[in-house]
């Protein structure tokens, strides 16, 4: 995933959307639009997009990058609260479908939009009907050609803001391409298809129901300009497959499931007057299932003792000394640096110890046992919470050789208060490994929880967690442990109090500013807003 919030719907047909993905694809470059950590002591000066006159729009030479975030689709307890908002799409071929939903994710103005199309969930073909299709032989527009289960799993994992990998179907060769899509987060899910309410599962998954309604004449212009540019196709087989398929499989499959919609949309996305009363409706939707979540962590775990699952380095004088130099206000911007990297890598050092490990037996040169322990355990994943935790990779990297890196973005909103997701790019299968995630500095453990929550979606096992900062309020680690109890806390301090603006008192400042040198806003706060906004 290289950009943020960027419009990932390429191509006719193939289920994309609006939002954050970790796939690793898309153009851009995380390079070019975040500071990369370094020791350099030339100062940087903040970058912000908080006027609220500005839409939160990032331009570039490409492409136009939604930057507004993802708000908390989870409470307290760091359990879902909230699911997707589903709206299904159904209609004949070429009915205008896609055009209505892209009307709607425009009017919506919101982030986090995710569009799929049932067109990605074709079933593979035999050899047998591999020769069919290429003759014009095989029925697409039958129930049967579909793979229901796997796109009511699909959807239904989706729903639940679970990352979710979505098969790319090729219309040339009549197949699924080796590399899947994988798609992650949504406040709203637009699923289109001809077959959007032939499935009794599917239809309990959506929320809202639309029947997009077009004049067959239209349909079969629209579809003989679509088959022959984009897929290839010639005319006569185009026409051929309509009388054949088409025409009866919207007689009987299609136009019947017309009175289990909510709305009929005629003339397609030229309806402007029914895609504002769906927008209407929808905001209306996502305004009743709004969170607060900052809040409710203020109140809540604070006067329990320290969890077990806290480990804190222990305070010797080395340690102790260098707290005073880096939470010293007038120490100097390299020496923040470097006794801040000297107390990373003792923390990184710390964490490693709670992996798993298992005796192995190895042959000294000369020539004596020695039984020792190794690592139990699939690989090891670094990933950092943007900006500040990102300075703590190469700590990270100087211990675990050849360790994979993801990152993460989270911010506050200004208005709200509430924190957001802004990107994320996570190494393929990270479900399997054992994670570090790092944090320099957790105050209310808002942003923490947030990116714990997101691992826990990718398949992150909660055990296999480890979160480690420099410096914690007790207030974060209660919001944290309570939330997910089986998450290993790491850090070389805790601080008792945060303040009205959630400061950690006494604190160590701004970290990302101080190690960066870029000048802090008035409002600034010790975890979300130490990363740049965009």
């Amino acid at each position: 995933m290289n950009s943020l919030l960027a419009p990932a719907y390429s191509g006719a047909r193939i289920s994309g959307c609006w939002n954050l993905r970790s796939d690793g694809s898309g153009e851009g470059s995380l390079d070019l639009l975040l500071p990369s950590v370094s020791t350099g002591l030339s100062p940087r000066k903040r970058t912000t997009s908080q006027c609220k006159s500005e839409p939160p729009l990032l331009r570039t030479s490409k492409r136009t990058i939604y930057t507004a975030g993802r708000p908390p689709w989870y409470n307290e307890h760091g359990t879902q609260s909230k699911e997707a908002f589903v709206i299904g799409l159904c209609g004949g071929s070429a009915s205008g479908k896609t055009t209505v939903a892209r009307k709607i994710i425009e009017a919506l103005d919101v982030p986090w939009v995710v569009l799929l199309s049932m067109d990605s969930f074709y079933k593979v073909l035999s050899p047998d009907e591999q020769t069919k299709a290429a003759s014009n032989d095989y029925n697409f527009d039958h129930p049967d050609a579909f793979d229901f289960d796997l796109l009511t799993h699909t959807l239904r994992k989706l729903k639940q803001g679970k990352s979710v990998k979505i098969p790319v179907y090729d219309f040339t060769t009549h197949g699924r391409q080796k590399d899947w899509k994988t798609v992650y987060g949504a406040s709203v899910i637009i699923f289109e298809g001809i077959m959007s309410f032939a499935d009794k599962k599917l239809l309990q998954l959506l929320d809202m129901k639309i029947f997009v309604d077009a004049d067959s004449d239209i349909r079969l212009v629209r579809r003989l300009r679509r088959d022959i540019s984009e897929r290839g196709r010639d005319i006569e087989g185009v026409i051929k497959q309509y009388n054949k398929f088409v025409k009866p499989a919207f007689e009987q499959y299609i136009e019947p499931t017309m009175r289990l919609a909510d709305i009929v949309v005629p003339r397609g996305g030229g309806n402007m007057v029914a895609i504002d009363l769906i927008v209407q409706h929808v905001h209306s939707q996502l305004e009743e299932r709004e969170l607060s979540v900052r809040a409710a962590l203020a109140s809540a775990h604070q006067a329990q003792p320290l969890p077990q699952t806290l480990s804190v380095l222990e305070s010797t004088p080395q340690v102790r000394g260098m707290h005073t130099i880096i939470r010293n206000k007038e120490t100097s911007r390299d020496e923040f640096i470097f006794y801040s990297k000297r107390l990373m890598r003792l923390l990184i050092e710390r964490a490693l110890s709670f992996l798993p490990s298992q005796v192995h037996i190895v042959q000294t040169p000369q020539g004596e046992d020695y039984e020792g322990q190794t690592f139990h355990g699939k690989r090891i994943t670094g990933v950092s919470i943007l900006r500040a935790g990102e300075t703590m990779e190469p700590a990270l990297r100087a211990v675990c050789k050849d360790v994979r890196i993801g990152k993460i973005l989270i911010q506050t909103n200004q208005d709200t208060g509430e924190p957001e997701l802004h990107y994320l790019r996570l190494p393929k299968d990270i479900g399997e490994d054992h994670v570090i995630l790092m944090d320099c500095t957790v105050s209310t453990g808002a942003a923490a929880m947030m990116a714990v929550r997101v691992l826990l979606d990718h398949d992150v096992q909660e055990d296999k967690i480890l979160l480690v900062s420099l410096l914690m309020a007790e207030m974060g680690v209660h919001s944290v442990a309570y939330a997910f109890p089986q998450v290993k806390i790491i850090t070389t301090a805790v601080d008792k109090k945060v303040n009205d603006l959630f400061h950690i008192i006494p604190g160590i400042g701004n970290f990302g500013d101080r190690y960066f040198g870029t000048d802090a806003p008035p409002d600034w706060s010790d975890e979300e807003m130490d990363e740049p906004s965009y």
